[in-house]
């Protein structure tokens, strides 16, 4: 646990998802909240639509001098306060304006209790307001006499034309012919005697109103206003839509987290990878001083570390090789000089022995300093002077280069078409051509190189006809010095940097070297493995 908390990075990862997860459930309160908000205004607009187009439609009918009694008589008879005002005396804001244009009643509440009720008057710029502190059933009758004498004005068509235009909804007003269903004989009696009935409907918190509206013929028709129920609870379907979107809230920023520390781990995945390919003057850059951090700054020490060393190492490679160069033509010098004072065969036989070792000790040396070089590159992140090499041309060279060297083989190109590689000419023939020597001074009868394109890379295969390589062997052989003791040995020549060297002119182009069995020729196969690399765009 006390390693958990000290550890910076993953503690801030954990205490950034637990933040992500009280600001999601905080976010989902406060979208039902204010879902739940729009829904009871939209309730309360759309219960106040009807009374107040009733209301505004029986103002306007009225001369402007009558307006002001009438609103006062109505207002003690339905326990509101009515008044009509100007549009910028109403105190309502910018967008509540533009709504009252369109023609949309507005509920303003105040308080818990307070309502004011704002509708434009038709055809007029004014504004009818209703002040009333709750709803109670004074109103409510009120507002149903009120509704039923406006339709007994008229008959027919004109009366359906005013109920359709009150009709809201939340607050459903009907006429019918026939006598409304659910009465008893009471009720019914009272109705007909003009008398308003409410019902009360407990199952469903409702209550509808009736009343019985006379006709010009003497028939009535009769009027429902309702049912009038209560808000009903935010529907499961809008619960799971509001739960749905805060768990995708929450896992976009859970997602945004961990991507922040997928892509920090990233970049030293990268680095990782750029370091074995060879490139030790890679580095991280490092963000904070967190966990990952304390990693990033280790892994860039390290790669530093490494990459003194092998400089250091190849620094004293260097200068060793050039040192022996000093003593070796001194030697050879003695060695001329003692042969020029001396016919005798059998000092003159050994001499030609000491000079032939003098030679393999130039090559050798010549060989450390080439491995030094490729290892002083890939270590201090020099580039390659690339170029585009024909490599069925680069590999006819390498043949008629060594053939006269090995006269009792066969020397043979594979025919297929050109190839072409970006690479560095120089180091890569030298590849090809030690991997070609090698394969003489093991080979029977037959040496092939073939090169082939295949989708990424570049493949150029040597075989030969000897003995082959032991699969417990094959990835020995490429260390400095390594040599076989069974069919590769020391009478066979060379010195054991060549197939290091192959392999370091490889991994400094990007690519490998791999060795296997010759399928056609028997003895053994290494492959140079090139990727396709694309030009540089000018």
């Amino acid at each position: 646990m006390q390693r958990f908390l000290a550890d910076g990075t993953f503690l801030r990862v954990y205490l950034a998802l637990a933040l992500a997860l009280l600001l999601t459930f905080a976010l989902a309160l406060m979208g039902l909240a204010l879902v739940d908000r729009i829904r009871v205004e939209q309730y309360r607009e759309q219960l106040a639509e009807a009374p107040m187009q009733l209301l505004a439609r029986k103002v306007s009918a009225l001369p402007p001098n009558a307006r002001g009694d009438w609103l006062t008589q109505q207002g003690d008879l339905l326990d509101m306060r009515l008044s009509l005002r100007e549009p910028a005396n109403a105190n309502l804001g910018w967008f509540a304006q533009r709504r009252l244009e369109r023609g949309s009643v507005l509920v303003v509440m105040e308080g818990e209790e307070t309502w004011r009720m704002f509708l434009r008057l038709p055809g007029e710029e004014r504004i009818l307001e209703a002040r009333l502190s709750g709803l109670n059933e004074r109103q409510l009758r009120g507002l149903a006499q009120m509704l039923g004498d406006w339709l007994a004005e008229v008959d027919g068509e004109a009366r359906q034309q005013r109920l359709e235009s009150v009709t809201s909804q939340a607050l459903a007003i009907r006429l019918s012919h026939l006598a409304p269903d659910g009465l008893d004989s009471h009720q019914l009696t009272r109705l007909r005697e003009g008398e308003l009935v409410i019902r009360l409907l407990p199952g469903h918190w409702a209550l509808t109103v009736y009343l019985a509206v006379p006709s010009a013929d003497g028939t009535r028709q009769w009027l429902s206003i309702g049912p009038v129920s209560a808000l009903e609870p935010t529907p499961i379907s809008l619960l799971l839509l509001v739960l749905l979107i805060m768990l995708g809230v929450l896992a976009a920023i859970i997602y945004l987290i961990v991507r922040g520390v997928e892509a920090r781990l990233a970049r030293l995945e990268l680095a990782a990878g750029r370091i074995a390919g060879g490139r030790l003057d890679t580095r991280v850059k490092v963000d904070g001083g967190g966990f990952i951090g304390r990693v990033g700054m280790a892994f860039n020490a390290m790669a530093a570390q490494v990459q003194s060393l092998l400089r250091s190492q190849q620094e004293m490679i260097r200068a060793v090789s050039h040192e022996l160069r000093t003593p070796v033509a001194r030697i050879r010098f003695a060695m001329q000089m003692v042969e020029d004072m001396t016919e005798d065969p059998a000092i003159r036989r050994q001499l030609r022995g000491i000079d032939g070792d003098i030679e393999e000790l130039d090559q050798l040396i010549d060989e450390i300093l080439t491995y030094a070089r490729l290892d002083s590159g890939i270590v201090n992140g020099a580039n390659l002077e690339r170029s585009r090499i024909d490599c069925r041309a680069m590999a006819m060279r390498v043949i008629d280069t060594l053939a006269p060297l090995h006269a009792h083989l066969q020397l043979e190109l594979a025919p297929g078409p050109d190839v072409e590689v970006l690479a560095d000419p120089r180091y890569l023939q030298r590849a090809l051509q030690n991997l070609v020597a090698n394969a003489c001074r093991h080979a029977q009868s037959r040496v092939r190189v073939q090169v082939t394109e295949e989708t990424r890379l570049v493949r150029l295969d040597i075989e030969d006809d000897g003995p082959g390589v032991p699969d417990t062997e094959r990835q020995m052989i490429f260390k400095p010095f390594a040599r076989l003791d069974d069919s590769r040995t020391r009478r066979s020549g060379g010195y054991g940097l060549g197939l290091s060297i192959v392999q370091k002119v490889m991994a400094w182009h990007g690519g490998s070297v791999v060795v296997d069995d010759s399928q056609e020729l028997g003895g053994a196969r290494f492959s140079l493995l090139l990727p396709i690399v694309p030009p540089k765009r000018a």
